[in-house]
């Protein structure tokens, strides 16, 4: 599970930046740290999630790139690599969405970018759409010249709390995902 986002302080708390917010948050409900690998060009970690009631049963890799977004794929594929990872579709990438309203998400299995550079870049790098998408909604700006400056500000007001219930749904889709998998997920939340 990669949350995307640009690394630095001055993007922290951004539109731009709702995927690694919403994976940081499960990481904190799983009780694991995200830590620097400079290899994988990520923060990670790894733990065990039980799914079955019994005792844990399905490894999961949380990740955070260290690359700006619009270099995303560098360091998918970094992890891809080092999980030897050949089946796309256990990979779900937690990114920002202008096409769906704020407070909401959406889970998706394939599809195009929608001018997402994240995603652009993903799928460049991984020659393939075939992994699951969680899509927060940042709604979008007033003009459709200012997408640049919307995803890089932060909400405020309203626009924050709504902001905010989005990455707390995604957070919970994610942990559905984790113990039902990802149409359970979709029959849930889309």
């Amino acid at each position: 599970m990669v949350g995307l986002n640009n690394p630095g302080v001055e993007f922290e708390g951004t539109r731009h930046n709702a995927g690694a917010l919403a994976v940081e948050m499960l990481a904190t409900r799983l009780g694991v740290e995200l830590k620097r690998d400079r290899a994988a060009k990520c923060r990670v970690a790894g733990t065990q999630v039980n799914t079955s009631g019994q005792e844990a049963d399905r490894s999961v890799l949380l990740a955070v790139p260290l690359v700006y977004m619009n270099e995303s794929g560098i360091a998918v594929r970094s992890i891809i690599r080092r999980c030897v990872l050949d089946d796309f579709s256990s990979l779900v990438v937690v990114h920002d969405e202008m096409d769906i309203e704020p407070g909401r998400m959406k889970i998706s299995v394939g599809g195009g970018a929608a001018g997402h550079n994240g995603i652009l870049s993903i799928q460049a790098h991984l020659h393939t759409s075939d992994f699951t998408r969680v899509r927060i909604g940042i709604g979008k700006p007033r003009s459709r010249g200012a997408g640049a400056g919307y995803v890089l500000s932060m909400p405020r007001g309203v626009h924050r709390r709504e902001f905010d219930d989005g990455i707390r749904i995604a957070a919970d889709a994610l942990e559905v995902i984790l113990s039902q998998g990802v149409d359970a997920a979709m029959r849930m939340y889309n």
